[in-house]
């Protein structure tokens, strides 16, 4: 059974910055994407980065792209979001989710399997 731990939201101001982890167990195919998506009060959930587990591949939401970094550590299956450069839109749950390499990447509905959420709230 797979689980996602999440770690790392909190209170941060304009401009600083935060990591997230997301550690995964319990995944016994061998290739999947994990991701981070966002959803702040009153809108929709929203696509903010994935990582492709075999080659490393990535891909961000235009809104973060530049500012966030997603990695991974494929010994400890863990995936990482460097978020620079915060700004107050950034405020929001972000939670982390895995799934097979199948479906647009982009779209929660391609992730089975989420973690917890965790606040991230950029404010001076």
């Amino acid at each position: 059974q797979v689980q996602l731990v999440e770690s790392g939201g909190g209170l941060v101001q304009p401009g600083g910055s935060l990591r997230l982890s997301c550690a995964a167990s319990g995944v016994t195919f061998s290739n999947y994407k994990m991701g981070w998506f966002r959803q702040a009060p009153g809108k929709e959930r929203e696509f903010v980065a994935v990582i492709y587990w075999f080659r490393g591949t990535t891909l961000y939401s235009d809104s973060v792209k530049g500012r966030f970094t997603i990695s991974r550590d494929t010994a400890n299956k863990a995936a990482y979001l460097q978020m620079n450069s915060l700004k107050a839109e950034d405020t929001a749950v972000y939670t982390c989710a895995l799934g097979d390499v199948y479906g647009e990447p982009n779209l929660s509905a391609s992730f089975g399997y989420w973690a917890q959420g965790t606040q991230v709230t950029v404010s001076s």
